[in-house]
């Protein structure tokens, strides 16, 4: 939680030291869930961000700029005003209007974390203006039951790479990882977005259970990829079984960019969250520019069109 009022170490409980001013900022990253293999399970947060001052006012308003800006200015049915108000009734305190300043760069309705980072930011809203003295388990929990799963969730408020599970209706079990070698990462964003209810949709209701142990396995591998820093085991770990064959015809840009596995430092690609977003992990010794190269040639090739945006996985979560 990033005030500029109070200061909210690691060790403390969220909010446990309360701003005596009435004006409040948090920053909050992009993310990417499901890892290939890893589905509602994992995720990272990536080096962009929302960024939101919020004050006291006498009515509800907000100046939006960046990404989307008509959506983030919109003060009916806005995610983040909304869960502000749902979280401060809930815990029985009075809801103060808002008057806030969105600077906004994750895309939205993309696979990019987008509702997770708005619900958190409405939680933590909530959590300093209500004075509600939540930990960071709390605040997770809340976000992860309002989005149905923690990844994201986790992985925004924590930063880092996080494997999380929900522990109990509003609790969240999160395991913070800080990958060992740094991991250049390019992302390939799509001008339609996807709603999540429209790609969940797709998935079967049972998987065999070869296709449950290989992504089983893929996950470990996954992890130990990151923990041990091994380019050589995250390339053969991102493989599934679970989701993006099924999304693959919802998210054109997975099988043509997966074609690139192994060429121009390219050590594979994966949807981001539930798409139509797509992750592609570099190998780190790699060019950056030589890689976005080759991909924007490949997408031109094939008649496709994404915005190709340089990312890392960032260590700072929306907590501080």
């Amino acid at each position: 939680m990033r005030a500029h009022d109070a200061i909210v170490t690691a060790g403390d409980e969220a909010g446990a030291t309360m701003p005596k001013t009435s004006s409040f900022k948090l920053e909050l990253p992009a993310t990417s869930a499901n890892l290939g293999p890893a589905f509602d399970a994992a995720a990272l947060a990536m080096d962009f961000f929302i960024k939101i001052r919020a004050r006291v006012a006498s009515d509800f308003s907000i100046d939006a700029h960046g990404r989307d800006q008509a959506i983030c200015g919109k003060v009916e049915n806005h995610l983040i005003l909304n869960t502000y108000r749902e979280v401060i009734s809930g815990a029985g305190k009075t809801v103060s209007p808002l008057s806030l300043r969105i600077d906004n760069d994750i895309p939205i309705g993309k696979g990019c974390g987008s509702s997770a980072a708005a619900r958190l930011a409405g939680i933590a809203l909530a959590n300093h203006f209500g004075r509600l003295k939540w930990t960071d388990s709390q605040i997770v929990g809340e976000a992860s039951r309002r989005e149905h799963h923690p990844d994201n969730a986790s992985a925004c408020w924590m930063g880092g790479l996080t494997v999380a599970r929900m522990s109990g209706e509003a609790e969240a079990r999160v395991a913070v990882i800080r990958p060992r070698a740094k991991w250049p990462l390019l992302l390939a964003i799509p001008d339609q977005p996807l709603s999540t209810e429209e790609a969940r949709r797709v998935l079967p209701a049972q998987y065999s259970r070869a296709d449950a142990v290989v992504n089983v396995q893929n996950s470990m591998l996954l992890l130990a990829a990151f923990t041990q820093g091994r380019p050589d085991l995250l390339s053969a770990a991102l493989d599934d079984r679970i989701h993006q064959p099924y999304r693959s015809a919802l998210c054109p840009l997975l099988p043509c960019l997966q074609e690139l596995k192994g060429m121009s430092g390219v050590l594979g690609a994966v949807l981001s969250g539930a798409g139509p977003s797509v992750l592609v992990f570099l190998d780190p010794g790699t060019s950056l520019a030589a890689a976005r190269k080759r991909v924007a040639s490949h997408l031109a090739a094939r008649r496709l069109t994404a915005e190709l945006l340089p990312t890392a996985i960032t260590l700072r979560g929306g907590r501080g």
